[in-house]
């Protein structure tokens, strides 16, 4: 069996793994000890470690490498809602801890590297070589992977489960399942060096969402004005058929 890591086990690396564990031995890292029984029980191997803000001595390249032949990062290094705050000393312990990893390799970043004006923005309009997030791990690894994940949705992550402001906004979400089969698709093609927007194609409005979600109707207009995030490139390159298209229906 082909062994993957997931560096960063938290809700969306746990369904990552989920998804893949009947194909994958799966290694993970977690920051809370009181997790690494949680992840034994479901037959993983966990490794305890934290990728503070400063630099430490204590990280030394994660002992399993060598075995790995897929690596998923799932940590954050966009800062709040994408804002290009420097993580250079976070980014360089995640560096050593990745050694020199030959295999395909992952990382998750974030829709909000886009700009906060009405366009609907493709992978063109903001290249990773200019997003500091993504390009510490190209410049030590080119083949990387880029996912820009939408708002992470799913399980008891719904739209109507939060206070919810400015409800004519639309919304650029993705269900958890759709990046699980867009991964799985990535590593049974061998994806080297691809950026792609993993969204949702549809962008109904926040208040579109919610009633949906509470079975209510919705009376207000539909508009196509907006910040939205196009997932055309992923589409059309993979062949690439949303299980969930639509955030309205994410609950069902």
């Amino acid at each position: 069996m082909k062994k993957l890591g997931i560096i960063g086990c938290g809700w969306l690396g746990n369904h990552i793994a989920e998804s893949l564990s009947d194909r994958y031995e799966i290694f993970a890292t977690t920051t809370s000890e009181s997790k690494i029984e949680e992840l034994r029980s479901k037959g993983y191997h966990p490794t305890l470690i934290d990728f503070p803000d400063h630099l430490s001595e204590k990280i030394e390249v994660w002992n399993v490498l060598s075995q790995l032949d897929v690596v998923i990062i799932t940590v954050p290094f966009s800062g709040i809602r994408g804002a290009q705050i420097s993580m250079k000393e976070k980014q360089n312990n995640l560096l050593k801890f990745l050694g020199d990893y030959k295999g395909q390799l992952f990382l998750m970043s974030s829709t909000e590297v886009y700009p906060q004006i009405d366009k609907d923005f493709s992978e063109d309009d903001q290249p990773a070589e200019n997003v500091e997030s993504e390009n510490f791990i190209l410049k030590k690894f080119p083949n990387a992977n880029i996912l820009r994940l939408a708002g992470l949705m799913g399980d008891q992550r719904l739209l109507k489960n939060y206070n919810i402001s400015d409800l004519d906004l639309l919304v650029n979400h993705i269900h958890y399942a759709d990046i699980c089969l867009v991964i799985e698709k990535m590593i049974d093609n061998h994806s080297e060096s691809k950026v792609y927007n993993i969204v949702a194609p549809i962008h109904p409005n926040k208040e579109e969402v919610i009633n949906a979600q509470k079975d209510l109707p919705y009376s207000g207009e539909r508009t196509n004005v907006g910040r939205t995030i196009s997932p055309a490139k992923l589409i059309e390159e993979l062949s690439f058929d949303f299980q969930y298209p639509d955030p309205r229906y994410f609950h069902l």
